[in-house]
């Protein structure tokens, strides 16, 4: 799709024939490092070219229209500034509501509304972070309309508050970020205990990273994510009885080791056994990166996804699958799954001549055991969120 497409969509469904604007957020992937982000550890994402459009104009009064291409039986919503609490029909159109409510609560400037107009090719539910990808847009979409300048790490933060409190979701800042901090080429080591972070140029040769996309949907909202995150906050209480930390993050594998038996539960044990490997893990794979030993890093990946699936509980026989298929596959250096699990996506790490038979075959197993297709990308590392220029290709 074209820009002018999105532009003509826009003017046809709002009955205006200004030019208007238009804003891009991409998706994400973590290479490595999940479920680490709010246990104040480290992960590892980039932005993907997949991402959510947003095509907007001002307003002369207090309505803001919105329309989502993807959603096209849902019309459009309408609200004004004055009514932007949480509505279960409005589905949705809820993140880019909470994104206005509380930019509205810290600024004075957004005295109008606007009409705007959603376009996203993430695939629905796959876990590469479509929710977050709407928010920032939504963000960047304030920001710049409303000549706002707002601090880029206080767009995320808001973002991640209203995915937290708005939404309902207890999820940590990794998503937010890695969408508002992109890079071309780059991956980011976050610190998501202090917002440090490092970019790590991706230096993948004659590899490609491939997205194996399950189509097994996973709702976020309604999974065992948040008890995941309850979970590991009673494992960290029971460590801080005797240990000063504030987080799972701040410990060592050794330190882990020797306090374990400290954990009560056996099960809130394993859940904290993964988030401290895992965060060792994270830091290896840029050590990894930097020395350009992508076999090592595949390694990391392997161990990662082995972890999720056996202390964490997070993958399920779609992924599991998927993985193991992308296992057996030549070349291939690693796979494991990405995002919060509980279906979605995975990646692997493939030899860039032998990616579509590696999705043939991937294919093949997955479809036999699970009786339906997955679908594979090959992620191109963009840029984060921002103003697009107002011609090109989608």
């Amino acid at each position: 799709m074209e820009y002018a497409s999105l532009k003509n969509a826009f003017q046809t469904i709002f009955s205006r024939y200004e030019s208007p604007r238009i804003f891009f957020a991409p998706g994400r992937i973590n290479l490595i490092g999940e479920h680490t982000d709010y246990n104040g550890g480290y992960v590892f994402p980039a932005s993907i070219s997949f991402g959510t459009y947003a095509v907007a104009l001002k307003r002369n009064d207090r309505k803001i229209r919105l329309y989502s291409l993807n959603f096209k039986e849902s019309g459009i919503i309408e609200v004004d500034l004055d009514t932007l609490t949480y509505n279960k029909a409005h589905q949705w159109a809820n993140y880019p509501k909470g994104m206005v409510k509380e930019i509205l609560a810290i600024t004075p400037n957004i005295i109008t509304g606007f009409d705007v107009l959603y376009y996203g090719n993430i695939p629905n539910g796959a876990g590469l972070s479509s929710s977050a990808s709407i928010e920032m847009v939504t963000g960047v979409l304030l920001d710049k309309l409303y000549e706002l300048s707002l601090d880029r790490i206080q767009l995320i933060k808001i973002s991640q508050y209203v995915e937290n409190t708005y939404i309902g979701v207890n999820s940590g800042i990794m998503d937010q970020f890695a969408i508002g901090m992109g890079k071309r080429n780059h991956a980011i080591l976050l610190d998501c205990n202090t917002l440090e972070y490092t970019y790590a140029p991706l230096s993948l040769n004659h590899y490609d990273i491939v997205i194996m996309n399950t189509n097994k949907r996973r709702e976020l909202a309604d999974s065992k994510y948040n008890e995941r995150r309850s979970e590991c906050e009673r494992a960290r209480s029971d460590l801080q009885i005797a240990l000063n930390i504030k987080h799972l993050g701040d410990l060592s594998i050794d330190r882990f080791e020797a306090n374990k038996h400290l954990i009560k539960n056996e099960k809130d044990q394993k859940r904290a056994k993964h988030a401290v490997y895992e965060n060792a893990r994270t830091k290896q794979a840029l050590e990894a990166l930097q020395a350009n030993d992508l076999h090592l890093f595949g390694q990391l990946m392997n161990q990662s996804h082995l972890s999720l699936q056996h202390d964490y509980e997070v993958t399920g026989i779609e992924l599991d699958t998927i993985v193991s298929a992308a296992w057996e596959e030549p070349g291939v250096l690693g796979a494991r799954m990405t995002g919060a699990g509980f279906g979605g996506c995975a990646i692997a790490l493939v030899p860039s001549d032998q990616v579509e038979a590696f999705k043939t075959n991937v294919n093949t197993t997955y479809t036999e055991k699970i009786g339906y297709d997955a679908s594979f990308y090959v992620a191109a590392i963009g840029d984060g969120a921002k103003e697009l220029k107002t011609e090109g290709v989608l």
